[in-house]
Order: structure tokens, then C-alpha cells, then sequence
């Protein structure tokens, strides 16, 4: 009698190979796939983060601008308060203007206001701060001015020790420094006095200051006191002036 192949007894003999062997693919496919997954969805939260970061970034840059603003506008209010404090406990007719900008030739030591002759501006009149003596007209236009500093070798001031009363004429010498000449030697002068207007120049109120005495020089074949002095105003720090 021929044999007749049942299939349950031989098809689970001949197949489990291959099960097996299609199984460890399923496995491999399906981890291969879930990896695949799992690193794309990493990918992409990381590119989640990198624009979070951007943005947290982009608006701590957006604070910070902010906050300089308004720190440089309390910085402005405090200077305007303390000018319109100045102005009106002042007997003097005062025109306050903004510093445009400062010369850097050097042959001269100067700077450029925004006001002018139709502002009532002259040549010669005093340039001041609440601090003490800036310098003086020197070319008034119609509606900007060039101010010579005391710093200027062609500037001079009328000026007095405050401590001690010597008298002598402030005279520009550098970008930084002055000197006070014509101070007889037997005057009373030393490091730190306070070298203030003497109001007899006719450009200056009387008591300003102008500078500090830095260091004293009395050399036998001189005939006064060779003094260095800083001024007490420096030019590259201040934006207002009257």
C-alpha cells in the first residue's frame, strides 16, 4: 500500500528551519526598524532642543539689550536731573547743550556742540558742567559751535589756588594735562590744591573749578613755579554741557 503523507507529521519537521530562521528576520527587521525609529525620534528632539535653545537664547540677548537700555536711560535721567538741579539754584543765564562730537587733530583739543548764534551763543563765552570749567567758545556757527577746551594749547584761564590764594594762568599742554605758569616761587602751593577760576578773564564765573595740582617743579635758573595740573572735567566723559 503506498504510504500517504500525512501533513501534520512532516510539515513541522521540514518547516521549523525556516520558521526559525524567518523569525530571527522578523526580529532583526523589527529592531533594525525600531532603532531606526528610536534614533530618528532622538534626531528630532534634539533639533527640538537646538530651536529651543535658539529661541531661549535669541530672548535672553532681547533682555539684556532691554535692560542696557534702560539702565543707560536712568544713567541720561540722572545727568538731566542733576543740569536742571544745577540750572535753577545758578544766578547765571545758562544754555545747556549736547556734546556732537570731539576733534582729533592734533593741533587742536576741541569738541562740537548742537547749539550756535541762534541760540544766543558768542565767542568766548565759558563752556561749564556742574563739575567745573570745560573750555570756551571758540567758532560759534549759526546752529552748531566749536568749544576749546582748557586742555588746548591755545586756551588759557585766569585761575587761583583755592587753599592758598596763588594766582597764575592755566594753560593748556596736552590732550589729558595743563600747566600753571607765572606762580612766584615762594607761593604756597602742593600736590592736590584745587585750581579754581578767578573770575577777572571776564569769560568765567568766579570760583570754578578747573584743576588739580598734580606735581610742583622749582628749578634755580626758573623765575616762577613750573606746576602740572589735570583738569577736574575730562572732556572724553561728559556729553552735556552749559
Amino acid at each position: 500500500h503506498p504510504r500517504v503523507c500525512r501533513p501534520g507529521l512532516y510539515s513541522g519537521w521540514f518547516n521549523q528551519p525556516f520558521s526559525f530562521v524567518a523569525s530571527l528576520v522578523q526580529m532583526g527587521f523589527y529592531g533594525f526598524s525600531e532603532g531606526v525609529r528610536g534614533t530618528t525620534s532622538m534626531y528630532l528632539n534634539l533639533i527640538n532642543i537646538k530651536k529651543d535653545n535658539q529661541r531661549i537664547l535669541s530672548d535672553n540677548r532681547e533682555l539684556q539689550s532691554r535692560l542696557e537700555a534702560m539702565a543707560e536711560l536712568e544713567k541720561e535721567n540722572q545727568r538731566l536731573n542733576q543740569l536742571l538741579d544745577f540750572r535753577s539754584h545758578s544766578k547765571m543765564h545758562l544754555i545747556a547743550a549736547r556734546i556732537m562730537s570731539k576733534d582729533i587733530s592734533l593741533d587742536h583739543n576741541t569738541i562740537q556742540i548742537d547749539k550756535g548764534t541762534q541760540h544766543g551763543l558768542k565767542a568766548g563765552q565759558a563752556v561749564i558742567t556742574v563739575n567745573g570749567a570745560v573750555g570756551y567758545v571758540f567758532k560759534p556757527g549759526v546752529m552748531t559751535s566749536q568749544i576749546l577746551l582748557i586742555t588746548d594749547r591755545f586756551a588759557v584761564v585766569d585761575g587761583i589756588i583755592s587753599r592758598s590764594r596763588a594766582r597764575g594762568i592755566v594753560e593748556g599742554k596736552s590732550k589729558t594735562h595743563c600747566t600753571l605758569r607765572y606762580v612766584e616761587k615762594s607761593e604756597d602751593v602742593q600736590p592736590g590744591d584745587v585750581v579754581v577760576t578767578s573770575g577777572l578773564d571776564n569769560i568765567f564765573p568766579k570760583g570754578f573749578p578747573v584743576a588739580i595740582v598734580e606735581s610742583i617743579e622749582s628749578k634755580s635758573y626758573l623765575a616762577s613755579l613750573k606746576i602740572d595740573l589735570k583738569p577736574v572735567v575730562d572732556p572724553d566723559k561728559i556729553e552735556e554741557v552749559f
